[in-house]
């Protein structure tokens, strides 16, 4: 796996909580959800990435006021083979749509890899602009969520996209 090195980071706040949004020269790398407790700060060592991190940061903030359905940063994925065609196929899921993990193993060859693409979800380095609070169990039921507070989180996020849940 080849290492991405951060070049800037910027730490806004959002109705989901504070994320921090990390980048590389050339891409978004990482979104988190931080705690109360981080110890996280803005730096940057690169206007370039700068400026990515600014752009990433008013595109959030435009998809939470419901000024925004889609993002347009450039974004690069640190994962395996596995994970970056489970987070490719995530990406292309719309605003306001979901898929099931199933239909995301068949969608990229796998039918049968209902569970691994769950591990590839809850990996996902970069959520919100990669839409894994779109990706649901086979029923439409909520199964989970790694960002933020969980379930709560990912219900907010739906709830923006008017995407109805169970």
């Amino acid at each position: 796996m080849r290492v991405i090195e951060i070049s800037a980071r910027k730490i806004i706040q959002t109705p989901v909580g504070q994320v921090a949004i990390s980048c590389t020269e050339d891409a978004l790398a990482k979104i988190d959800f931080l705690s109360e407790e981080h110890h996280l700060t803005n730096f940057s060592d690169s206007k370039k990435a700068e400026a990515i991190a600014d752009k990433a940061a008013t595109q959030l903030m435009k998809y939470f006021a419901g000024e925004a359905t889609a993002f347009d940063v450039p974004v690069t994925f640190q994962g395996t083979e596995f994970q970056e065609s489970v987070w490719r196929q995530i990406a292309a899921i719309p605003f306001g749509s979901t898929l099931s993990y199933g239909d995301i193993a068949k969608a990229i060859g796998k039918p049968r890899a209902s569970r691994a693409v769950g591990g590839a979800v809850g990996a996902n380095p970069i959520p919100i602009i990669i839409g894994c609070h779109r990706v649901m169990g086979a029923s439409g039921k909520l199964t989970g969520y790694s960002g933020g507070e969980g379930i709560e989180t990912k219900v907010q996020l739906l709830e923006l996209e008017g995407i109805a849940h169970r």
